[in-house]
């Protein structure tokens, strides 16, 4: 793969607290990390919450209009989160 292989988002949990997020795509899975400040660990996060899964999707889907993604990479996405969050609307 030709792209990087992480992408990167802020948001801010229910307290206000912002945080920022990571995903890296790792074979055929991507995996979530999270860090309150910038000289902080990045933390695993074990399950992301659909919030962060829409923002991966959003942000794969700009990435192959760039031709920056492979296009079935948004079926991937779209796939996993069908799997985690069944009411989801994707």
């Amino acid at each position: 793969m030709g792209a990087k292989a992480e992408i990167g988002w802020t948001r801010r949990t229910e307290e206000g607290v912002k945080l920022d997020v990571y995903a890296q795509h790792v074979g055929k899975q991507w995996i979530f990390y999270q860090r309150q400040k910038r000289n902080e660990q990045w933390e695993l996060i074990k399950d992301p919450p659909l919030e962060d899964w829409l923002e991966l999707l959003d942000s794969v889907q700009r990435r192959i209009q760039r031709r920056l993604q492979r296009p079935e990479e948004e079926n991937n996405v779209k796939k996993a989160i069908r799997e985690r969050f069944p009411e989801a609307k994707v």
